[in-house]
């Protein structure tokens, strides 16, 4: 079974949530004082494109292509950078 079809539901969700703390810090004036909205920003390109690498994978189906494994490692290093935004929140607030 693929796995694309999967990553993109996570990654668009996650790319919301992405926007909505880059967002709400802008709104807020927090973004003066962490750098959490830059790395929330880069957390949003690569949800972006993993999104966009699995909609070409699910495209390109039925033929193999290398845009799942793509699509997989840029939704991680999103996830991960949006764990590192909010505990650079946390810390600013802390």
């Amino acid at each position: 079974m693929s796995k694309h079809p999967h990553i993109l539901n996570a990654a668009s969700n996650l790319l919301g949530i992405a926007l909505i703390i880059v967002t709400g810090l802008h709104v807020t004036q927090y973004s003066q004082r962490s750098m959490a909205d830059e790395v929330a920003l880069v957390s949003a390109l690569l949800l972006g494109l993993s999104c966009l690498f699995s909609y070409i994978a699910i495209r390109a189906e039925p033929a193999v292509s290398g845009f799942e494994i793509w699509a997989d490692r840029a939704f991680l290093c999103g996830l991960l950078s949006i764990l590192v935004a909010v505990g650079l929140f946390a810390i600013a607030e802390g």
